[in-house]
């Protein structure tokens, strides 16, 4: 079912591809920056290159604009923009969503960047690896598939490591996903002791943990949605959990939540029919018994995958509750 209902979210997100070009390039003035200087860890096959598609008519529009989508990618890049006047030295990494299949790249990536700059916060957006090309290990959630986790904690690294070069606080960086991407913004709050892959510089003997997140409608958090994930491979996972685990608002055990988890705002709409609102849920449960800072804003509308564009439901206003949060959380001014 959860797969059903993520294919029509696809179907009305893309549907009617109006433009098909190659790969995606940022506006004037921003340069992506491959973030493996060679061979990519754990490298899958891919149905073609990578693809740019935009859509169009009626059903394929998100509050009445088209919508940008990236397919097909294995070299993943970063681009990184920077604050526009006032610096206050926070960054944010962004996790685009696209179900792990492909990537919407414009309303949950760079229009992110256009509302964190003016704020004094640098953006680094991450295109990470999708390839979708049969059953996992294709691109997908950890463990199932290790790509996309390999990719942030190898981005995080990065940004640390380069921090006084982009005028960053290093111990100011956080992470921010819709979807897909908030599962992953969940994933590197919980992986972040040891790299996924061999070190291949030394951005990588740098911390990789977030100093924050912000997990916006993520999927693949609660229990069920990880039982459900763990069949769809060609190696079957098995999920072990304690025998008194909560069947609906129990955690994904492959999301270990700790004392060492960082500071965490979620939000989601009670509607969302392509991830059940029970994923931010098991999250925030599981971060309180853990004693860690967490934020939760649910709402009884607003469906999924909106990202920062505004429509009639009050969910779409997120973007100042974050700013707040930040504030409260000490990472920009009040």
């Amino acid at each position: 079912m959860k797969l059903l209902l993520f294919a029509l979210c696809v179907v009305f997100a893309f549907g009617g591809l109006s433009a098909q070009t190659p790969a995606w390039q940022p506006s004037p003035g921003h340069t992506q920056v491959p973030i493996w200087p060679g061979a990519v860890p754990d490298a899958q096959p891919v149905a073609g290159p990578e693809v740019t598609t935009t859509s169009s008519g009626k059903d394929g529009l998100i509050a009445g604009r088209p919508v940008v989508g990236v397919f097909n990618v294995t070299r993943p890049t970063m681009t990184i923009y920077s604050p526009q006047g006032k610096n206050t030295g926070a960054a944010v990494v962004v996790f685009p969503g696209g179900g792990y299949q492909s990537l919407a790249i414009d309303f949950e990536g760079t229009e992110v960047c256009d509302w964190l700059t003016p704020k004094g916060i640098t953006c680094v957006l991450l295109k990470y690896r999708v390839t979708d090309v049969g059953p996992y290990p294709k691109s997908g959630p950890y463990p199932e598939s290790p790509m996309a986790l390999e990719d942030a904690q190898r981005t995080v690294g990065l940004v640390r490591f380069h921090a006084a070069e982009w005028h960053i606080d290093p111990h100011k960086i956080g992470v921010l996903g819709f979807s897909s991407g908030g599962h992953l913004s969940a994933a590197i709050s919980t992986h972040f002791a040891k790299r996924l892959y061999p070190a291949v510089d030394a951005a990588d003997k740098e911390s990789c943990r977030p100093d924050f997140a912000v997990p916006i409608y993520p999927g693949h958090l609660s229990l069920p949605a990880a039982e459900w994930d763990a069949k769809q491979g060609t190696k079957k996972f098995v999920v072990r959990h304690p025998a008194n685990a909560d069947r609906d608002l129990g955690l994904n055990p492959d999301v270990p939540v700790t004392s060492q988890t960082p500071p965490t705002f979620l939000l989601q709409a009670e509607d969302d029919h392509v991830d059940n609102v029970d994923d931010s849920l098991a999250y925030y449960i599981a971060l309180k018994k853990a004693g860690v800072s967490v934020e939760m804003h649910l709402y009884a509308h607003g469906g999924h995958a909106f990202g920062l564009r505004r429509t009639e439901f009050p969910i779409t206003g997120w973007p100042q509750l974050v700013e707040t949060w930040l504030g409260t959380i000490g990472m920009i001014p009040k």
